[in-house]
């Protein structure tokens, strides 16, 4: 169980996320959605103790997130990473084996042979050589999630994944999401399109700075929850499977 309690975060007095409590059971694929602004990546950042303006109490199995650190893997959106930075797709996918590594240990035969099964696992074995700055999106993405399984970790976050990416890719990933499920590990992901929440995902968290609701996609992923948390700006956008009556056709 991934449990969250009070907690808040604060931007220059503003809240971008308000007194929430959650219990997230581990080994599900898990949907995070809500407007712009709504606080959906600060959530992740929070949970990470990336952003230091925060309180609240963050749990992995009863015990302190950060006792968990190395086995969370995190991928940003791709808008937070140097693309200048001159560094190969290999040595990209290397730098995830690194948190599961003794103090003073560089990456070995095991590591470098790991990382090749993690390229091949999204399909980009033919780019290992290639700097990241000369990659199309969805090449760039595939590699985020060739790193975050380079890591072996058994929480994933995922922020904006699908966002400006070919369709090759978001297909490779999606499928590669489903195994990870299949194989027990925790994924969250930062999603933006409603369309797709009940294809990829099993539970959903809706936010609008404070917790809207949370559970299995069947009883959450309604009309009336997805109102709530994005009111207006919601526009005349039908979500698929979900009748007037707030609940699944």
């Amino acid at each position: 169980m991934l449990k969250v309690k009070e907690l808040n975060v604060d931007y220059f007095g503003n809240h971008a996320l308000q007194d929430i409590h959650i219990d997230i059971p581990l080994g599900h694929s898990i949907g995070i959605i809500g407007p712009n602004g709504a606080g959906k990546s600060t959530f992740l950042k929070a949970l990470l103790g990336i952003i230091k303006k925060s309180s609240g109490t963050i749990l992995v199995n009863d015990s302190p997130i950060s006792q968990s650190k190395k086995d969370i893997a995190y991928v940003p959106q791709k808008s937070e990473v140097d693309l200048t930075f001159p560094i190969t797709v290999r040595e990209t996918i290397l730098t995830g084996t690194y948190p599961k590594l003794k103090l003073f240990r560089r990456p070995g035969k095991m590591e470098k042979e790991h990382v090749e099964r993690c390229m091949d696992m999204v399909q980009i074995s033919d780019l290992a050589d290639k700097q990241i700055g000369n990659l199309s999106g969805g090449q760039l993405q595939r590699v985020f999630i060739a790193r975050a399984l380079a890591q072996q970790a058994d929480i994933f976050l995922l922020d904006e994944p699908f966002v400006g990416i070919d369709l090759m890719s978001e297909k490779i990933i999606v499928q590669l999401l489903k195994k990870l499920k299949k194989q027990g590990k925790t994924i969250l992901v930062v999603h933006h399109d409603l369309h797709e929440v009940e294809e990829y995902f099993d539970k959903v968290i809706i936010f609008n700075k404070k917790l809207i609701a949370f559970g299995d996609i069947t009883t959450t992923f309604t009309t009336e929850n997805i109102k709530a948390a994005y009111g207006s700006s919601l526009g005349n956008i039908q979500i698929k499977g979900i009748g007037d009556n707030g609940h699944h056709d």
